[in-house]
């Protein structure tokens, strides 16, 4: 629930679909990760792997910065359609969870 302060440390998810945005340089993108009951903004300069997609499994290593927007430093994408990042399967499944929970209330 809370970022470690001033500390890198990764997130994982789906990037949420209608959120990729391009900026004019070419290099810089915003985006989503939603674990289905969350989502972060996240902002990254440089160039993605080639199987990011919105939709799909992602990992980004990085830091929250003062505004509330992750800063990734790195983006990983799952490499086949048989395959999900570890840390983005363990996101989906306690987004669920807590969305259940949400439900239940």
């Amino acid at each position: 629930n809370e970022a470690p302060a001033g500390k890198a440390f990764r997130i994982a998810g789906m990037v949420e679909s209608g959120s990729l945005e391009r900026a004019g340089d070419g290099l810089t993108v915003h985006f989503r990760v939603t674990d289905t009951a969350r989502s972060v903004q996240v902002k990254y300069t440089g160039i993605l792997p080639d199987l990011f997609k919105e939709g799909k499994g992602v990992v980004a290593q990085g830091r929250l910065g003062p505004d509330g927007v992750f800063q990734a430093t790195e983006v990983l994408a799952k490499h086949d359609e048989n395959y999900m990042p570890p840390e983005a399967a363990h996101a989906l499944e306690q987004g669920a969870k807590a969305q259940k929970t949400m439900q239940g209330r």
